[in-house]
C-alpha cells in the first residue's frame, strides 16, 4: 500500500498537470478563433473556384493541345500524395487519423499496381510516415502548418514543387490527403485529387447524361477571350495553390479545435484522478491515524 509521502507526491504531481493542460487549452482557443476565421473565410473562394473550372471542364472539349493539369498525361501508374498534418502533437486523434487514412489510401494504389510517392507537409507527418515509407518521400515541409499566420505565399511553395515535379513526369496522378474542418468538434480526413482536375460527383453524372458522341472539329459552347489554352493555363494552376492554402488553413483550424478538446479532457480528467488520490489519501491517513491510538491504548491498557 503507498504511503502517505506517495499520495501527496502524486496528488502534487495531477496539480502540476493539470496547470499545464489548463493553460494550453486556453491558448489553443485563444488561437483557434483567429485561425477559424481564416479556413471559414477561405472556404467560400476555394469552393467557388472549383465549381468554375467544373462547369468549364465539363463543357470544354479536351484534345492534345488542352492543358495536362485539365487532360492529364494520358497515364495514372504513378501517384503523389500530399499529406498535411501538424506539426506538434498533443491534439488528440487529430493526427492519427489522418496518417491512418493516408495508409489505407497508399495500400490501396499499392495493391492496384501503383507507383506512390509522398509530400509531408507537417512534422507529425513527416515523422510517422518515413518509418514505412522513407523511401518514397519526395520532400518535407515543415514549419508552414503551424505558423500563427498562414500565407498564401508559403502554399504556393507547395504548389511550385508540385508544378515543377508534374512536369518533369515525376507522377500522373496528384491527391490532397487533409483534415476538412467541419465545426470545432468535427474534423474530417479527405483526399481530394488535385491533378488532372477532377470534376465533382455529381457533375460527372450529369456530363454522363448529357454526353453526345464528338464530331471531328467539335468546338467548346463556351467563348474564350483570349484562348481558351491561356486561360485555362492560368487558372488550373491557380485553384491548385488555392486548394492547397485551404487545406492548410483547415488544417491549422482543426489542430487548434482538437488540441482543445484534447486538453480539456485532460483537464477534467486530472481533476476526477486528482478526487480519487485524496479520498484514497483521506482514508490511509484515516487508517494510520487509528492503527497509532490502537496502539497507544493498548499501551496504556498493558501498563
Amino acid at each position: 500500500m503507498p504511503s502517505l509521502r506517495d499520495y501527496r507526491d502524486r496528488i502534487t504531481s495531477v496539480k502540476s498537470t493539470r496547470k499545464i493542460t489548463s493553460a494550453m487549452k486556453m491558448v489553443a482557443a485563444s488561437k483557434l478563433r483567429k485561425a477559424q476565421e481564416q479556413a471559414e473565410a477561405s472556404q467560400p473562394y476555394a469552393r467557388s473556384m472549383a465549381d468554375m473550372l467544373a462547369r468549364v471542364a465539363k463543357n470544354v472539349v479536351i484534345n492534345e493541345s488542352s492543358s495536362k493539369l485539365l487532360a492529364g498525361t494520358g497515364s495514372d501508374q504513378k501517384h503523389l500524395l500530399v499529406v498535411v498534418t501538424a506539426d506538434r502533437g498533443l491534439c488528440g486523434g487529430f493526427n492519427g487519423s489522418l496518417i491512418k487514412t493516408a495508409r489505407l489510401k497508399i495500400s490501396e494504389l499499392v495493391k492496384e499496381g501503383k507507383d506512390v510517392t509522398l509530400l509531408c507537409v507537417g512534422r507529425k507527418g513527416r515523422d510517422l510516415l518515413k518509418r514505412e515509407y522513407s523511401s518514397q518521400i519526395l520532400q518535407s515541409f515543415v514549419g508552414i502548418a503551424g505558423s500563427s499566420k498562414i500565407e498564401y505565399a508559403e502554399a504556393q511553395k507547395v504548389t511550385d514543387l508540385i508544378l515543377e515535379k508534374y512536369e518533369e513526369g515525376a507522377f500522373d496522378v496528384c491527391s490532397l490527403v487533409y483534415n476538412e474542418f467541419k465545426s470545432v468538434l468535427a474534423q474530417k480526413p479527405t483526399v481530394q485529387q488535385l491533378i488532372p482536375f477532377k470534376l465533382p460527383e455529381g457533375d460527372k453524372d450529369e456530363a454522363a447524361k448529357d454526353e453526345k458522341p464528338q464530331e471531328e472539329g467539335a468546338i467548346s459552347p463556351y467563348s474564350f477571350e483570349p484562348e481558351e489554352d491561356a486561360i485555362l493555363n492560368a487558372l488550373l494552376p491557380r485553384n491548385l495553390g488555392v486548394q492547397i492554402f485551404r487545406s492548410l488553413l483547415d488544417s491549422a483550424a482543426g489542430e487548434q479545435a482538437a488540441r482543445m478538446t484534447a486538453m480539456d479532457n485532460a483537464t477534467r480528467n486530472a481533476g476526477e484522478m486528482i478526487d480519487r488520490l485524496t479520498l484514497s489519501y483521506n482514508r490511509a491517513r484515516q487508517a494510520y491515524i487509528t492503527k497509532e491510538l490502537i496502539e497507544i491504548i493498548s499501551g496504556a491498557e498493558a501498563l
